[in-house]
């Protein structure tokens, strides 16, 4: 897969916060947790995902790109944390209460499950969905598994089942 071509001077800023976290956690739980592999192969929206069983992180390049400090400071200690959750504690949930301990307790970054970063550059096609509050932007791959019936959304805000309301959008 082609991807982003990163700045070195950007890489190596991911690079020093990731090797400045694990020290921290290495050393407040006494381990010796080695470094992770950084790839920047992530697509879509989403900033970044730990893949555990490879002890891997995987960085979204756009977003990197676009919002340099606060996407190190955020997305790679958050990223870090599955992976150190993982080797300490095993499966447990995404972002619960190990989760959160690893990032607050341990990292000392505030512990926030998802990023604020504008999307609009990497956001695909999208599909308007309606509840009783608001419309909703769905990706084709949500809109394909509620149109085959294989998944379905609710608001957060109203909690009501969210239906299609038209055509789709760029």
């Amino acid at each position: 897969m082609n991807s982003l071509r990163i700045p070195i001077a950007l890489h190596q800023a991911v690079m020093l916060c990731l090797r400045d976290k694990l020290q921290l956690a290495n050393q407040t739980l006494n381990s010796q947790y080695t470094e992770p592999a950084v790839s920047y192969q992530q697509r879509g929206t989403t900033a970044g995902t730990a893949w555990s069983q490879q002890w891997e992180i995987r960085l979204n390049p756009v977003l990197l790109l676009e919002n340099q400090q606060a996407f190190i400071d955020e997305v790679v200690p958050h990223e870090l944390a599955h992976l150190l959750v993982y080797a300490r504690f095993g499966r447990v949930a995404p972002h619960g209460k190990a989760w959160r301990w690893m990032m607050e307790q341990v990292l000392h970054v505030s512990a926030q499950r998802t990023h604020n970063f504008s999307t609009l550059s990497v956001q695909g096609k999208t599909f308007p969905y309606r509840c009783a509050c608001q419309q909703h932007q769905l990706s084709v791959r949500r809109h394909h598994r509620s149109q085959s019936g294989d998944a379905s959304y609710h608001c957060r805000a109203c909690g009501e089942a969210l239906r299609f309301d038209g055509m789709s959008t760029v």
